[in-house]
């Protein structure tokens, strides 16, 4: 059995696609996850499988597809791919608040970067599957707009992150 992490975009952000962390739970239960944990209120949940990732997408967005009557976007990782990007975050130094992890389920173009324009002291890096994003001035003052993307991704901050990466570990254990 395997620790997950999925990462649901759109969730209870500006009233839009509201869903209790508890509804998440319970539908997480029913399609067979099992020691599910949900995470503060933007769709964040822990549990272990031996399902693959991509039939783990579908099972759960195919249930939130039944439930909501709309597409809710998800994305896995493993827990150690979760601690993967915390040690690879290149902003070590930056206030851990005002850094950003977008989560995407294939890899990031590598040249995604190469036209974008940053209006403001923004820092972007990419990695396999992330793109990190430095907000010195804080996430809600920025102007920055990346390109636009082949698939969908959400954003965590490093903080959430490590807490996940925690809560995963102690399932693990």
């Amino acid at each position: 059995m395997e620790t997950h992490i999925a990462f649901l975009r759109g969730i209870n952000v500006g009233g839009n696609t509201m869903l209790p962390m508890s509804e998440l739970k319970s539908t997480c239960n029913d399609i067979g996850f099992k020691n599910v944990r949900t995470y503060i209120q933007s769709g964040n949940v822990i549990f272990e499988s031996e399902l693959s990732e991509e039939m783990l997408v579908k099972k759960l967005e195919r249930a939130l597809q039944a439930s909501k009557q709309q597409h809710i976007p998800v994305i896995i990782r493993t827990a150690k791919e979760l601690e993967s990007v915390i040690s690879c975050n290149p902003f070590p130094n930056a206030k851990s608040a005002q850094v950003g992890v977008m989560f995407f389920s294939n890899p990031v173009p590598k040249d995604i970067l190469k036209d974008i324009t940053i209006p403001g002291s923004e820092e972007v890096e990419i990695s396999e599957r992330e793109i990190y994003i430095h907000y010195p001035n804080g996430m809600g003052r920025s102007r920055l707009k990346l390109p636009k993307m082949p698939q969908k991704g959400t954003v965590r901050n490093i903080n959430t992150v490590t807490k996940l990466a925690e809560l995963g570990r102690e399932i693990v254990n």
